[in-house]
């Protein structure tokens, strides 16, 4: 079994892909900023990704190393660019295997479902970082500096997401207040569980003859967020009203509202239909996304872990 180093194994995606790699057999490295949050039976490593000459240190040995960091949404420029460049750098220097965990907002409007020789058109700043970012990441594997392979997934839920669905919606459903969903609620839409999403990016970091690929990760049949908040309702046992967040919600909102003014400019993503083709990724491995059913219910599940967590509001009560 060989060593795998996860950055950002703090996070959501980062820690089911240290769980994933631990259930393999690999030793760990699961590195943050604070060192802490991460899955136990890792090796934790407090480091700052920025920092070629720390993730060169904490990467000795490697075979894969598997960027899953964020930065705070309030500070992606510079600090999402200095990351790729320092982990591109380290994975080089150490030969090890990079493993990126990306997402869609790249594409921009999209007219037809997402396929990974989709168009690049980015419409919002984030979106334009992450094709910058991809497309470094490809480069050096095209330049022969390191291996590379790129996972990207769809709108993220599931446990430990933070986003403009995630928490506002589940916890909608289990207090039984009025769900808010970010655009048009009737949209077909493919978000990804971020169970799915660690273990296709653990499976990526292990499998041989993907260098240089990006590939979409499993996601179920297309649905829609109606449909989504009426599951989470039925297995919470409330009937949650709809509400939407438009435009002029953000626009409301952006200046006393973090989460909205950083990622309101992605609102573009539900106001017209959002698949994703995860063929590519479905046909070389076999492996299939979770159902809805059994998604929403390790959200709901999660969620009620923690009373606190039901607490959250996204919009203030006035406009909710």
């Amino acid at each position: 079994m060989g060593i795998h180093v996860v950055v950002g194994a703090n996070g959501a995606a980062g820690s089911v892909v240290c769980t994933e790699l631990l259930a393999a057999g690999h030793t760990v490295r699961a590195v943050s900023r604070s060192g802490r949050g991460a899955p136990p039976g890792v090796h934790a490593i407090a480091a700052d990704a920025t920092d070629t000459g720390q993730m060169v240190e904490v990467c000795g040995g490697a075979d894969a190393i598997y960027h899953c960091a964020l930065p705070p949404m309030d500070a992606w420029l510079p600090t999402y660019v200095d990351m790729a460049t320092s982990l591109i750098s380290a994975a080089g220097y150490v030969g090890a295997r990079l493993v990126y965990a990306d997402d869609t907002w790249m594409y921009g409007k999209v007219d037809g479902p997402m396929r990974e020789d989709s168009p690049i058109r980015p419409v919002a700043y984030k979106g334009a970082l992450r094709a910058l970012v991809a497309e470094m990441i490809s480069a050096a594997h095209v330049r022969g500096q390191t291996e590379t392979v790129i996972g990207r997934a769809g709108e993220l839920y599931g446990p430990r997401v933070v986003s403009l669905v995630a928490s506002n919606v589940f916890a909608a459903a289990l207090t039984g207040r009025r769900a808010v969903w970010p655009g048009d609620p009737d949209m077909p839409i493919t978000p990804t569980y971020i169970g799915d999403f660690g273990r296709a990016l653990a499976d990526l970091g292990q499998r041989a003859g993907v260098g240089g690929e990006v590939f979409h990760v499993p996601v179920a049949a297309p649905t829609t967020g109606r449909a989504l908040i009426a599951i989470a309702g039925r297995q919470a046992g409330t009937t949650p009203g709809v509400g939407r967040m438009t435009a002029r919600t953000v626009r409301l909102l952006s200046p006393f509202v973090p989460l909205v003014r950083e990622g309101g400019e992605l609102l573009y993503q539900f106001e017209r239909p959002f698949v994703l083709d995860d063929s590519k990724f479905r046909e070389l491995t076999g492996l299939a996304a979770t159902g809805w059913d059994d998604g929403i219910r390790g959200t709901l599940d999660w969620f009620q872990a923690d009373p606190e967590r039901t607490r959250y509001r996204l919009l203030p009560r006035r406009l909710n």
